[in-house]
């Protein structure tokens, strides 16, 4: 026993040191608060991986199920925290772009009970044939050509568990004829209550260019594919004599083969209903027919049928050509459908000759490849794509490498070539499913988005450009991309928008010193600005409005203390001193360029970066960020100034507690006043009709300041408390809140009912509404009888 115990004893002490070290290498891992190590996952991981990755760790590190163990809870929210931020496309930038200070302390102090994870946290995310959508990419999916079933369901709902089972029983029924999709109305509240979403679970079709149409059955499987298969309308044909031959003709002229089941009393036929189910698979590429051999017997001969049997006819194609036909001997539809495709011509192959002179004046969608063979699947885009006039073909780079090196193209892709020669082109960087590439190519054709290299980036052209500083895997820039191109439609003319991959660019990005994706560059001849806001066409625009006609007034030391400490009597100064890598800054960023449009300089608005003035803002007592002023008051108290404390910023909510500090345009009116002043005055007047506890009215009263400054010296502006003063509001006939009226003097007495209604809570348009009615005005005051004067 003595000898077996003496080398382990040994194998111990080598092992010590290793032992030491795993259990260090765990605790330093442990302490770690990256959140991609948190959850297990790369940084390219997509948001179903994320989930799926937290939900495994939600079962496992839930307080619920460590009862005894005291720091559950902390490594836990840990784990939550990290989950909330990464699923987030905005939150999960600031992450990568500023680690944790770049986030908001407020959030991820929350979560569900273990049940909520084990039964209805992503309930269909392991299914393949169903497809998650979300906010992202759903407009895409439902518009891309396919027919798509999309089930909105909501986590907590028992109905939606209840179905669940049933769902997954039909997408596996109908998958590859219809898309089945799923979206989760917890995560995507916003989507799900634009398209209408009230109860749940609610089963739309969706078919592109048409209305969704609502299934009201019983969830039984056997009704879920009768009603799904009645949007496949693609025609069946019955061939016989008569019409065989022109059939086939027709069909081969336009590029489309003949998928042919002959039936008889013996062998095997394929039923109506694969019929159908393939001829919706196959649309655009195959025609789908059948002959009845006990009828036709002469004519099935001819095609040397014996028996029962499916052939696929490509275009051409011909009994005396070998292997030309192919002969299925199966009757599973999947199966069929991809004998079939894989069966079918490849795509169009272009070459180092063909390219230019192919692309110079045709939009073309390409594929490029390394030797491997395209995607079958990729055969249905010119069906898809055949309507919006894009051609579709196929770049061998193992065979033509210089070409698309030449094009900077070092791996497997798709691209859009918009037929304005070879250089104009976007890569797709979306999913590599057939409903996102299609999407994608739908836009870009329409877009003016470019793809940047070296030679053509605009780093010294006079007009402008936006360039967005991109990685392929980062899923915050490919949400971005749609959003590019939408606003590049709308600046179209004005500005140019083009894509860096700085995964292949590495010195020119780091020549710009990008150090996280995506991030967003304004060149304007000698001038750089990086887009700060939210990752949306409307932010980009307003953006870009704000710098051509900037409302914001970028401040350094000596102008803050020129403009701001120097002001005039009467002006007034807000302030936000903030720092670039704080995440409420961020968030605060589009909201303050909103609310100085909003102002319409009745205010004037600054901001200073205490990262770059560090030493200035501590001078001026700021320890936080973001840190909000208000620098009112006479010019003999120039250091005076007011902080923001409110919990809302918004840009109304912020610029409600600006104009507070103007002095009121408007006068609150009682039953005594509106009669003297109003019904029996000389004046005109327009009057906000409100409640104290009414929330519209709130918001509505700055508003209402702003219109009575616009209108001071035409028309007198007054405000009238419907709960103070109900009777007077009666008498005039108001019954909701705010009511906005506008009383005229005629030359004679008015009465309470010669108020006239404005349907409008925005303050220049009820200028100019009033302006109007004045015109209209002027001639009957002119003819006014002198004594009612």
């Amino acid at each position: 026993m003595g000898l077996r115990v003496v080398p382990r004893v040994q194998g111990l002490r080598l092992m010590l040191p290793l032992l030491l070290l795993v259990i260090l290498l765990v605790a330093v891992s442990a302490e770690s608060t990256d959140y991609y190590d948190l959850l297990g996952i790369s940084r390219e991981a997509t948001t179903r991986e994320i989930r799926r990755a937290f939900k495994k760790l939600a079962l496992t590190m839930h307080p619920d199920k460590n009862p005894g163990d005291s720091s559950a809870h902390e490594k836990f929210l840990k784990v939550n925290r990290a989950y909330e931020v990464l699923k987030d496309e905005d939150l999960r930038k600031k992450y990568d772009k500023y680690g944790e200070k770049g986030l908001d302390d407020q959030q991820g102090g929350r979560y569900e009970s273990w049940n909520y994870y084990r039964y209805d946290f992503g309930i269909y995310d392991d299914d393949l044939e169903i497809i998650t959508l979300d906010s992202g990419d759903f407009e895409a999916a439902v518009n891309s050509g396919e027919i798509w079933f999309v089930n909105f369901y909501f986590p907590r709902c028992s109905h939606c568990h209840q179905l669940a089972p049933t769902w997954r029983e039909f997408a596996k029924e109908m998958d590859g004829v219809i898309r089945i999709g799923a979206v989760n109305c917890g995560d995507n509240n916003h989507l799900c209550r634009r398209k209408g979403i009230n109860s749940y679970p609610s089963l739309y079709i969706y078919r592109a260019g048409q209305r969704p149409e609502k299934f009201n059955g019983e969830r039984s499987k056997d009704d879920l594919v009768r009603f799904s298969m009645q949007f496949i309308t693609t025609t069946v044909t019955q061939l016989w004599q008569g019409n065989v031959f022109n059939e086939i003709d027709i069909a081969f002229s336009s590029g489309l083969g003949w998928l042919i089941t002959f039936c008889s009393d013996t062998g095997d036929c394929l039923e109506p209903a694969t019929r159908q189910k393939l001829a919706g698979m196959l649309d655009g590429l195959v025609k789908v027919g059948w002959m009845d051999c006990t009828v036709q017997q002469q004519l099935c001969d001819s095609f040397q049928v014996t028996s029962g049997a499916t052939a696929l006819f490509p275009p051409g194609s011909s009994l005396d050509k070998q292997g030309s036909v192919l002969w299925l001997k199966t009757l599973d539809c999947k199966e069929i459908y991809n004998q079939v495709i894989n069966h079918l011509p490849d795509l169009e192959l272009l070459t180092g000759d063909t390219f230019k002179t192919k692309l110079a004046r045709h939009r073309w969608l390409v594929s490029f490849t390394f030797g491997d063979r395209t995607p079958a699947e990729y055969k249905k885009l010119q069906a898809f794509l055949r309507n919006d006039h894009i051609q579709v073909g196929r770049v061998d780079c193992a065979a033509d490498s210089e070409l698309c090196q030449s094009l900077y193209i070092h791996r497997a892709c798709v691209a859009v070539f918009k037929g304005l020669g070879i250089h104009d082109f976007e890569i797709h960087h979306g999913k590599d499913v057939l409903y996102n590439i299609v999407g994608f190519s739908r836009d870009s054709v329409r877009a003016h988005v470019t793809t940047l290299w070296p030679d053509n980036f605009p780093s010294h052209r006079k007009e402008p450009w936006l360039v967005d500083f991109f990685a392929p895997w980062c899923p915050p820039c490919r949400a971005l991309l749609p959003e590019l191109r939408k606003a590049s439609i709308q600046l179209a003319g004005q500005m140019k928008f083009g894509t860096l991959d700085c995964t292949i660019h590495h010195n020119l990005c780091s020549t710009y010193n990008i150090q996280a994706y995506p991030t967003t560059v304004i060149f304007n001849r000698s001038s750089v600005h990086e887009y700060e806001g939210h990752h949306s066409a409307d932010g980009i625009l307003e953006f870009i409005q704000d710098l051509v006609n900037p409302s914001v007034v970028v401040l350094d030391p000596s102008i803050f203390t020129e403009r701001v400490k120097g002001r005039a009597d009467g002006q007034i100064w807000a302030v936000d001193f903030y720092a670039p890598w704080c995440g409420p800054c961020q968030a605060l960023m589009p909201e303050w360029r909103r609310m100085a449009r909003l102002l319409s300089d009745q205010i004037r608005v600054g901001t200073i970066d205490c990262q770059r003035f560090q030493t200035f803002c501590q001078s001026q007592g700021v320890r936080a960020y973001p840190e909000i002023r208000l620098y009112a008051g006479s010019a003999r108290q120039p250091d005076r100034f007011t902080t923001y404390n409110g919990w809302n910023r918004d840009a109304h909510s912020l610029r409600a507690w600006a104009l507070s500090s103007l002095p009121r345009a408007s006068v609150d009116l009682t039953p005594e006043t509106f009669r003297s002043q109003v019904l029996s005055g000389r004046d005109h007047w327009v009057l906000d009709f409100y409640a104290p506890w009414c929330g519209p009215c709130q918001h509505f009263a700055p508003e209402f300041e702003v219109l009575a400054r616009m209108l001071k010296g035409e028309i007198r502006a007054g405000k009238v408390d419907c709960q103070a003063h109900y009777q007077t509001c009666q008498a005039a006939g108001i019954t909701a809140y705010p009511t906005v009226r506008f009383y005229p003097y005629l030359g004679a007495r008015r009465h309470e009912h010669s108020g006239e209604h404005i349907n409008s809570r925005d303050a220049n348009g009820i200028a100019d509404i009033i302006r109007q009615r004045l015109k209209q005005l002027l001639p009957r005051l002119h003819d006014s009888p002198k004594d009612e004067l």
